[in-house]
């Protein structure tokens, strides 16, 4: 444990961020979950909407900086996908 002031209050920011990136990555990761278990159903909809907000969530990380951009456009990429793949099977 840190003696001097500023070196103290440093610890409890980075604990305090540390708390707030685990919870926006925690919650990334469930939407992006929520989605695939909507694919997994052949539920549209329930895709549709799930891709909007799994995308919403991906966007805020970016600004964040919890992850890098290259990273979420690769991850809405590969999602839109599961969902035009889920389209053509649904409709055919």
């Amino acid at each position: 444990m840190p003696n001097i002031k500023s070196a103290i209050k440093r610890v409890k920011t980075s604990n305090k961020r540390a708390e707030r990136n685990k919870a926006q990555k925690s919650a990334l990761r469930t939407a992006i979950k929520n989605f695939e278990v909507a694919v997994s159903n052949n539920d549209l909809e329930a895709a549709k909407s799930a891709l909007l907000n799994a995308t919403k969530k991906l966007d805020k990380a970016v600004t964040k900086g919890l992850i890098h951009k290259n990273t979420a456009a690769r991850k809405k990429s590969r999602l839109s996908k599961k969902l035009n793949e889920l389209t053509k099977s649904v409709s055919a």
